[in-house]
């Protein structure tokens, strides 16, 4: 490799900022056996309360992971190959929506992005039930990231 700049650590705030910027992002959870299980996945990050959080079925892979070990961490891509940010942390498993408007129904539809507010309410809410749905609940205790400031 060329010399060139080396990373540089971004800040709380534009790691806050780069996780509220994107959508997707790669959940790794832990295996019995010790290995990474990795997952792309849809989060919805709130900075007040430092938890990301999202919406999957009870039956998952994942969802038995976290249930085993807590330990979790997201990794999202900043805006070019060379910037990225990680949130690590204990994860929670919320109990099954049972019950259309339930608690964790009402976690779910909260999660939706202002534009994708469903037009029906109680049908989104049943096909939540129907679907058996939970929510993973990431608290994050580290966030870390870097950005490479170089040109192309």
């Amino acid at each position: 490799m060329t010399q060139g700049p080396a990373p540089r650590a971004l800040s709380d705030q534009a790691l806050s900022e780069l996780l509220g910027s994107q959508r997707f992002g790669t959940l790794a959870t832990v295996r019995r056996s010790g290995h990474p299980h990795l997952t792309t996945m849809l989060y919805h990050w709130d900075p007040d309360a430092r938890v990301v959080r999202f919406s999957t079925t009870a039956d998952r892979t994942k969802v038995k992971h976290l249930r085993n070990d807590s330990r979790a961490a997201l990794h999202v891509p900043g805006g070019d190959v060379w910037s990225f940010a990680v949130a690590e942390g204990d994860a929670e498993v919320s109990e099954v929506t049972a019950v259309p408007g339930d608690a964790t129904g009402r976690e779910l539809l909260s999660m939706i992005p202002d534009l994708g507010t469903p037009k029906d309410e109680e049908a989104f809410l049943a096909q939540q039930v129907a679907e058996r749905r939970v929510v993973i609940r990431l608290k994050v205790s580290r966030l870390y990231g870097t950005a490479l400031d170089i040109e192309g």
